[in-house]
């Protein structure tokens, strides 16, 4: 379909779609015996309070008691609720797509692709997002860019978490408990109290303790006695002030503080049960794992503060705003041999590997933003205003293989210093050219830069036997073992040459030494210069079945190995700048009180960055902002049905998203010396290598029935395909060729995590039962199937030309459409409401989230059934 034939298309059904509604308008007005039930949803998408229907575009908002009755209780489950979005979690970095369209690169110089706010604030780090859940007043999910209003990173949207705010002059608050399967609970309660007229303090606090449903499927000691991953005790608390002095003033503040603690964030590697049953993910139990290694561990603390004030001038006001948060995380990874599978000898496993991934993220950040802006009964609503932002950021990585040798024993990226800065100047406005007819248009520039310096790269102990035979493991991260990581004592190996001060550099990655590792064992006498050939220990765990200290050839090793090659980090440095400039323009057009049709333009982009450095070069490669510009027409209608208010929305949109950022191929060791230059190291860089359309239709209707029954359907459709990009086919990727991989097209294929059909659906009731209401929901949601990757299960050809289809390779990454069900009931008596909720009724396991590559395929999972009882007294 061609861009000018989806726009006359979509105009023709939006105009259709309003032609019976003005009449139904009209007659509302001339006659007193419709009842208006249905109460207005106030959203801010804007940057001011309007009544949803006035807003033209696709916002979605869930109040807090709604939230509570569809059983989402934490941050993903929202997905059920708005279609078109999409919400994993991986290692706690929460990953928000919407209408296809978002961003999995969740590294130090990673940025969302959809920007969260908290209270109208910027998130740069997502990371502990779902520890905000609660004391909501809504959220609201605004669908399709916002740069102009809400500038980085607002490329697919906005998803806003709104607290709720102080009362004044109201002494009241709740208390909130509940049980569920699992052994999980909950608790949760907020107090607001007046202080005089103009002053109100509200103190709100959160527990839960649950699991995600993972069993721990081992038989071999130790691990059998492993928590699985994703056992979480949380606990929040967060203390809001208001002050209004006068009715032009108004003062406010937030500080929240909390923590998530429990056995890391749970993911499977599917690869292995995939190739050796030839099965699907969907007939596997894809949360039955065989774990083993250490304990997986996770805290994440994190607080910040947030301050606003706004003063009224009369035609206009001015606000302030100012945040601070801070994030720190660890995580030890829960670590596994995959998953278990129909005739899987779960004892041939080997249990005494300790092979694992080793998290940490240390951030700080700073917004603020001055703000000026035109008041709401002024022909011309305007708003102005400047934006500043600056994130601080230590982060560490370290993935070990134990029984590691020739030549490779772990990776790690550790970055002390990673600095983000960003800074935007906007105008914004809408004018009334007629009583029903308003222009819209805004403009905002933009400009940023990154910067990090750390370390990154392989560690390697190459160590020699007897006849120089190849070679001994390395035991490393066995029982206790901890990494160093930030606390490492120095980040400069600008300098390390020598076999000495690699090995010392080596032995300084290890905070704890594991209770049977062997690495400063065999390297320690390099380090402090007694043998620089180490020191050969000989031990059925680490000599492959064949190796022995060298005794005879060679014999002047004085108890060392024969050879001991040490291979460390190179040192990281990279920088950027970029600018950009977003818009809006647009129409909004009233064919009624209660009918508006509109259309517009807008634009969003992704933050760019760099690449890492390879071979001491300290210039890596930079990529540029992603861009999306999109084409938006549609209508919003109010209007009577059977004596009660209903609504009906419908939108059509166009994307064009440009410089998308896609992982190609690098060479990294380029041998000169052969006639022609020969590669012999690979590596995966991003760069600005793809493009992608997007079209598609969102609906929305919600009407009351007679019997108090409500009704409220939201639909999507979603045609999404890439247009340009070849890039690094990193399911064939060959580590024994030096990281090579064959290059593929994408073009054609669907873009991840993109539906082309997403339908959720409420039906609820309530009825008086003497002094007591009671009343029920259902929420069904249907999500056709999605792609987990952009290869859409394409067959895979090696570099030596062989093929395969992807099942057979153990690359399936098509998630089959499904259907979730969450119930929920209530009985409500004065100020007491006892509730039962259950969410995923059915136990639909579903894939949010793949991470493929060579021998690769992990799966992050929706939440599994739950179900339980909640009691709730307000006062």
């Amino acid at each position: 379909m061609t861009r000018r034939n989806f726009r006359r298309s979509a105009l023709l059904a939006l105009l259709s779609s309003v032609a019976a509604f003005p009449a139904h308008a009209q007659e509302r007005a001339s006659t007193d015996t419709v009842s208006d039930d249905s109460e207005a949803i106030i959203v801010t998408t804007n940057r001011r309070a309007e009544n949803l229907q006035d807003v033209s575009g696709v916002v979605q908002a869930l109040g807090s008691e709604q939230l509570r009755q569809d059983g989402i209780s934490e941050l993903r489950q929202l997905q059920v609720a708005v279609p078109g979005l999409s919400i994993a979690n991986q290692e706690g970095n929460v990953e928000i797509f919407i209408r296809g369209v978002g961003s999995a690169n969740n590294t130090e110089l990673g940025d969302p692709g959809a920007a969260p706010h908290l209270n109208g604030t910027y998130i740069p780090r997502p990371r502990g997002l779902g520890l905000m859940f609660y004391d909501l007043d809504r959220v609201e999910v605004n669908k399709g860019p916002q740069g102009t209003l809400y500038g980085r990173n607002a490329l697919a949207g906005t998803l806003n978490i709104i607290t709720a705010k102080p009362r004044l002059g109201q002494f009241s608050g709740y208390l909130q408990a509940e049980a569920g399967n699992r052994s999980s609970n909950a608790a949760e309660g907020a107090i607001n109290i007046p202080v005089g007229d103009t002053f109100a303090l509200r103190a709100a606090g959160y527990y839960v303790k649950r699991d995600y449903g993972f069993k721990n499927a081992s038989t071999g000691e130790p691990a059998r006695g492993l928590k699985p991953a994703g056992l979480e005790e949380n606990y929040a608390g967060r203390l809001s002030m208001l002050w209004e002095p006068t009715d032009k003033l108004s003062l406010s503040f937030v500080g929240d503080y909390g923590k998530e603690t429990g056995t890391g964030y749970p993911g499977a590697n599917i690869y292995s049960a995939v190739v050796a049953t030839g099965l699907r993910p969907e007939d596997l139990d894809l949360k039955d794992v065989v774990y083993r290694g250490l304990q997986g561990d996770m805290s994440n603390e994190l607080w910040g503060v947030q301050g606003k004030i706004n003063y009224d001038f009369g035609t206009f006001s001015a606000e302030l705003t100012g945040s601070y948060r801070s994030v720190d995380f660890y995580q030890v990874n829960a670590s596994s041999d995959g998953i278990n599978y129909p005739g899987r000898d779960l004892s041939a496993v080997q249990y005494d590997n300790f092979s694992g991934n080793f998290w940490q993220t240390k951030s700080k950040s700073q917004v603020y933003e001055m703000r000026l802006f035109a008041n709401d009964d002024q022909r011309l609503r305007w708003n102005v205003g400047g934006f500043y932002f600056k994130e601080d950021q230590a982060v560490g990585y370290l993935a070990l293989s134990d029984r590691g040798y020739c030549c490779y024993s772990a990776t790690e990226f550790v970055m002390p210093d990673v600095n983000g800065e960003s800074y935007a100047f906007y105008g914004d406005g809408t004018y009334d050219l007629t009583d029903r007819l308003r222009v819209i248009g805004g403009l905002r520039y933009t400009k940023e830069k990154k910067s990090r310096y750390g370390i990154g790269g392989n560690w390697a102990l190459t160590l020699g036997g007897e006849d120089y035979a190849c070679c001994f493991a390395t035991r490393i991260g066995t029982e206790g073992f901890r990494p160093a990581l930030l606390d490492r004592p120095n980040f400069d190996v600008s300098g390390i040459t020598s076999n000495q001060g690699m090995a010392q550099f080596l032995i300084e990655g290890t905070k704890t030494p594991g209770l049977r590792d062997t690495l400063i064992a065999q390297i320690g006498a390099i380090a402090d210069g007694t043998n620089p050939n180490g020191t050969c220990i000989d031990r059925p765990d680490i000599d492959n079945g064949f190796v022995n200290c060298p005794t005879n050839n060679p014999s002047d090793r004085n108890g060392g190995f024969s050879y001991a090659n040490l291979t460390i980090p190179g040192q990281q440095v990279g920088s950027s700048k970029f600018n950009f400039v977003d818009w809006r323009l647009g129409v909004e057009y009233d064919l009624s009180d209660d009918n508006m049709v509109y259309a517009k333009v807008s634009t969003g982009h992704k933050s760019g960055g760099f690449n890492d450095s390879f071979n001491g070069s300290l210039i890596p490669e930079t990529y540029s902002p992603e861009k999306l510009i999109v084409y938006e027409v549609g209508s919003r209608n109010s209007f009577d049905f059977l004596g009660r208010r209903a609504v009906f929305n419908l939108t059509g949109f166009y994307y064009d998203y440009s410089n998308q950022v896609f992982q190609d191929l690098t060479c990294i060791n380029l041998d000169t010396s052969q006639t022609p230059a020969v590669c012999n190291g690979y590596s995966l860089v991003n760069r600005n290598i793809g493009a992608s359309r997007i079209y598609g239709a969102e609906a929305e209707l919600r009407f009351k029935l007679p019997a108090h029954f409500g009704v409220d359907v939201n639909a999507a459709y979603l045609n999404t395909k890439i247009t340009k990009g070849v890039v690094a086919d990193v399911r064939a990727l060959d580590n024994s060729a030096g990281g090579n991989s064959p290059l593929i097209s994408l073009v054609g294929n669907r873009l991840p995590l993109a539906s082309k059909m997403n339908v959720s659906a409420r039906l609820s009731q309530w009825f008086d039962i003497g002094a007591a209401r009671f009343d029920w929901q259902a929420l069904v949601n249907y999500r056709s199937s999605y792609f987990l990757s952009q290869f859409n299960e394409t067959e895979i050809v090696f570099l030596d030309g062989t093929r395969q289809n992807a099942l057979e390779a153990g690359f399936p990454d098509r998630q089959k459409g499904f259907a979730t069900v969450n119930l929920g009931a209530g009985l409500t008596i004065d100020n007491l409401r006892l509730e039962a909720w259950a969410s995923n009724l059915f136990d639909k396991e579903v894939s949010q989230k793949s991470l493929v590559g060579s021998a690769l395929n992990i799966r992050f999972l929706n939440d599994a059934r739950s179900y339980g009882l909640r009691a709730r007294i307000d006062f």
